[in-house]
């Protein structure tokens, strides 16, 4: 049993909040950088695609690293693993704003991802141990809300920093920003710790970090085309037979550093598994599309910030109805119909061209941003719907795990398909990015929609004790006005304790 400080109401209230601070670094700081990644390209004299290592070395060390950050939260506290990860991160936006060539600037992101590989972990951990899974959705919306505003900011801020400032300044945006995460940390955030922790997994966090960095490296040297074929076929044969190693490891000792055990459980595998697939063609999005606006299309940063905004606009305005669809259709219904809705919005992107009104780009922003948010909060949330207390810690790492390893291989993916339909990386033709890019958006689509065969798997009532879908599904709102308190909490097969009550 994790041994903490009992949230009261006014943590409960503050906490939300406090975790959004960690996020909106996150986000701000990813959607920023990849408004700006042509104006960067250029200045480091490399070209756009050849970008995708800055985007994709974050998000990589985000997944080798993650791993590590619930073992830290029991071990040390989530106080004190969190406000490291602030200050980690922090400091390596600073050396990511004097960096001076594209390999450096690659070593410092993989710095940012370390501090960021504890942070937004931690605080998600922190918020399933202080919340009841009755709340959880509404608490993880809310959450999302604050911490959306990076996204919406991002691609405006990024292209108006570009265009009147420089650059650099991308980063060091950040460091008034954790400075005041760490303020609030060491007031409010509650302070969580296992009793009893076991020996960190350095085997299995060898074998692991290792398989996982080299597969997302051979689909960046793969995009390149700097390998022969057997130098692939070799790497990318060595990146499975670690992973497998891993996997055999894994089942072989007690407290492995993900226990995959966890995969039995149906609504973890499927909102891990199919969240993954998902991931993999929605990834590859935030850095294709400055690509169409700004390379071929023609749009200045600023304009090209303002064409990505409605997708955050969207997100955070319909957010708070999100629980509301959870609780009318339930998981299965939603996660199975919107997955489809996604990948022909994503292929529907393919369809903008010079000729393209204004208004019909932002309406699909829109619709984009809408769906998207709510099948992350679909996915996210239905992780821990059959999980026990003494697992949320491992939950909460391998879920992250998949979701940043599924960001870092679709941004590194969505690249190789460009550079597939564009063959020249080097090509200033504009006519040449918009087709390439066009056939890279109908690929994700289609990649998207894949996503659904795993969702099938759930059941009607699969992760109703989370969105109380099967509170109004037989008997209607009159079983709702006659038991309210069972309408409100979990089964009790599937219920762990209540933090709420404690």
């Amino acid at each position: 049993m994790p041994s903490q400080n009992f949230p009261n109401d006014s943590t409960k209230r503050v906490l939300p909040w406090l975790v959004a601070i960690a996020v909106f670094m996150e986000s701000l700081d990813t959607t920023i950088l990849n408004t700006a990644v042509p104006a960067i390209a250029s200045a480091l004299q490399v070209a756009p695609l050849s970008m995708k290592a800055v985007l994709s070395s974050y998000t990589l060390s985000l997944a080798v690293f993650i791993p590590v950050s619930g073992w830290m939260a029991d071990r040390y506290g989530t106080r004190r693993v969190f406000s490291a990860a602030i200050g980690l991160f922090t400091l390596g936006s600073v050396l990511c704003g004097i960096s001076n060539s594209i390999h450096v600037l690659v070593i410092c992101r993989i710095v940012q991802g370390c501090g960021g590989a504890m942070m937004v972990p931690v605080g998600r951990l922190t918020m399933v141990r202080t919340f009841a899974k009755s709340e959880l959705i509404r608490a993880m919306s809310f959450v999302a809300v604050p911490a959306l505003i990076g996204p919406m900011l991002g691609p405006v801020a990024g292209g108006l920093i570009v265009g009147f400032l420089h650059w650099r300044m991308i980063f060091f945006i950040n460091v008034p920003i954790g400075i005041l995460g760490l303020y609030f940390v060491y007031r409010h955030l509650p302070d969580f710790r296992e009793e009893h922790v076991d020996q960190l997994d350095i085997i299995g966090l060898i074998l692991f970090g290792t398989g996982v960095a080299l597969l997302s490296y051979i689909l960046e040297v793969f995009g390149e085309h700097t390998l022969s074929g057997w130098e692939i076929l070799s790497l990318l044969a060595l990146s499975f037979i670690l992973l497998l190693g891993y996997v055999r490891h894994a089942a072989a000792i007690a407290r492995p550093l993900l226990r995959l055990g966890l995969f039995h459980i149906r609504t973890f595998r499927v909102s891990v598994t199919g969240g993954f697939i998902t991931r993999l063609g929605v990834g590859g999005m935030p850095f294709l599309l400055p690509l169409l606006y700004q390379v071929g299309l023609g749009y200045t940063p600023v304009q090209s910030g303002f064409l990505i905004m409605p997708q955050t606009l969207a997100a955070m305005s319909l957010k708070m109805a999100m629980p509301i669809v959870l609780t009318r259709f339930g998981y299965r219904r939603v996660l199975n119909y919107n997955t489809v809705i996604i990948g022909l919005i994503l292929a529907l992107f393919a369809t903008i061209g010079p000729a393209t009104p204004v208004w019909i780009i932002v309406l699909q922003a829109f619709c984009f941003g809408f769906f998207s948010s709510l099948q992350y909060t679909s996915m996210n949330t239905l992780v821990y719907a059959d999980i026990a207390e003494s697992d949320t810690s491992m939950a909460s790492t391998i879920a992250s795990t998949g979701q940043q390893m599924a960001i870092s291989f679709g941004v590194a993916s969505a690249s190789l398909v460009a550079a597939v339909f564009i063959p020249d990386r080097f090509t200033s033709d504009p006519s040449q990015i918009i087709q390439g890019v066009h056939k890279a958006f109908v690929t994700l689509g289609g990649l998207t929609v894949l996503s659904t065969i795993v969702f099938r798997e759930l059941k009607a009532n699969d992760g109703d004790n989370v969105s109380r879908h099967s509170a109004i599904a037989p008997e209607g709102p009159q079983e709702i006005a006659a038991t309210p308190a069972a309408a409100t909490l979990p089964s009790a097969s599937n219920r762990s304790p209540d933090r709420a009550s404690v």
